[in-house]
């Protein structure tokens, strides 16, 4: 007969067979029916609305006197910083700065798409560059640009034989941006103008990227070679390529159907969309945003520029009537983003207003980015705003 104690060993080894033969099943079924009561819950885990925590950002930051900027791995960004109370004679040291650093270290090509201009440093520096041998085109609107007769640093262009082309019609041609040797491009809801750097709010997107280079290229030989502007420019279709961790989607305009792209993009925001806008007048946009946020039950807030928000056109009482979170901003001067941020991970920028005439008239770009450390940015700067912004006041807006 065998001994108790050969009885227990065989014992214990057909209990760990069992138990380490059936530990994965276990195993296996526990994670299924934790993933299924997941699925099922109607409560989304809790996100926060505005800044999330996250793991620590891959950028530096910048400080400028009038202005923050940031350095990350093939992109960069810039706000200004208006100060209402500073003088005039006070403005200096903004968010210029980083770019006439850029233009003094261009070599061989730099194509400038300018709707107004009137800083002085960036002026200066575009005329250097053309001086030491840079390939300077220049493209801007008529009235706005080479016609306005208060600002003649256009003009000056002129002078100097840099090749300058204007739209010569009544559409604006509305883009801020520059391409840098084919390498990087800035671009932004910034006029390069004394008023765009130090008293309204605006930012800059830089992508050190070779796509976005080519893709604003076209753009650019499309106004200037080719005389395309508009309504009559060649339709691209949406450029999307992978960029610093993420994705960008360009859309140049009026010729893209802009408005089905930004539609687009509102339909996959699933927690919140944050708002801070020149001016607002799309209502097909407005409908998009409002019933995505009935269908996803998404957080929405918006930031709007106070001259002309409550006319009768702004898309902001149909927004604030509808249950938004609305403010109007605090600058003295102007607030000049043109931003959608969705979700904490997405941006939606460029020069292009929310507008009828954007959508139908002017030469636009609308740049969309999905990084998080960037939207992060964004959504900073759009609580700065938002602290110094004010409710509205009942008796401007009748929801009734």
């Amino acid at each position: 007969m065998e001994s108790n104690r050969s009885v227990w060993r065989k014992t214990e080894r057909g209990i760990r067979t069992l138990f380490f033969g059936f530990f994965p099943l276990i195993l296996l079924l526990a994670l299924v029916l934790q993933g299924a009561r997941q699925e099922s819950s109607t409560e989304p885990a809790p996100l926060p609305a505005i800044s999330p925590t996250s793991p620590t950002p891959a950028y530096r930051e910048v400080n400028f006197r009038f202005g923050r900027g940031y350095m990350g791995d093939g992109w960069r960004l810039y706000f200004s910083e208006p100060d209402a109370s500073a003088a005039r004679e006070s403005y200096e040291g903004g968010i210029e700065t980083a770019l006439v650093e850029a233009i003094q270290q261009t070599r061989n090509k730099l194509d400038v798409a300018a709707f107004e201009m009137n800083s002085e440093p960036i002026v200066e520096a575009i005329l250097e560059a053309h001086q030491r041998g840079v390939a300077v085109r220049v493209v801007t609107d008529d009235d706005h640009g080479l016609n306005d007769e208060a600002d003649e640093a256009l003009r000056s262009f002129q002078a100097a034989g840099v090749p300058l082309v204007d739209d010569g019609r009544s559409g604006l041609m509305h883009n801020k941006f520059m391409i840098l040797d084919g390498r990087a491009v800035w671009t932004g809801s910034w006029n390069y103008t004394v008023n765009g750097t130090y008293r309204n709010n605006n930012n800059v997107l830089v992508l050190e990227s070779e796509w976005a280079a080519a893709a604003f290229q076209a753009e650019f030989d499309e106004m200037f070679e080719r005389g395309e502007f508009g309504t009559r420019s060649t339709d691209d279709g949406i450029v999307r390529f992978s960029h610093a961790d993420g994705e960008v989607s360009l859309i140049f305009g009026s010729e893209a159907d802009e408005v089905s792209g930004l539609r687009a993009e509102i339909a996959r925001a699933a927690r919140s969309i944050h708002i801070m806008t020149f001016v607002f007048s799309l209502e097909e946009l407005a409908e998009a945003i409002l019933l995505q946020a009935a269908q996803a039950d998404l957080v929405l807030r918006g930031i709007f520029e106070k001259r002309n928000s409550t006319a009768s056109w702004s898309q902001m009482p149909t927004l604030h009537c509808a249950g938004a979170e609305i403010r109007q901003d605090g600058n003295r001067y102007t607030l000049h983003h043109k931003v959608i941020i969705i979700d904490e991970h997405t941006v939606i920028t460029g020069s292009f207003n929310f507008s009828n005439s954007a959508a139908k008239r002017n030469d636009e770009n609308i740049v969309i980015i999905r990084n998080a450390d960037i939207a992060r940015l964004y959504l900073d700067e759009w609580r700065h705003i938002w602290d110094s912004a004010s409710e509205l006041d009942p008796a401007e807006v009748n929801c009734d």
